[in-house]
């Protein structure tokens, strides 16, 4: 299952209509944020993801920032 995150301005009565529509169609369902808390498997993994990313955006960035050292 993937997550779909919106931003929408709550007074516009248009996308709260849109909203209510795209909900009712019973493809998909809303949760509260608030209600997750991170295990901490899931900060480990994105520790490593962080951290892997880091790391390889360094390398492969090395040769540009060398040029202007």
């Amino acid at each position: 299952m993937c997550t779909v995150t919106l931003s929408y301005d709550q007074n516009n009565a248009l996308a709260r209509r849109k909203l209510a529509a795209l909900l009712a169609t019973g493809l998909f369902s809303q949760k509260a944020v608030d209600d997750i808390e991170p295990t901490q498997g899931s900060v480990q993994a994105h520790r490593q993801e962080r951290e892997a990313f880091l790391y390889h955006s360094k390398k492969s960035m090395s040769h540009v920032i060398a040029r202007y050292l």
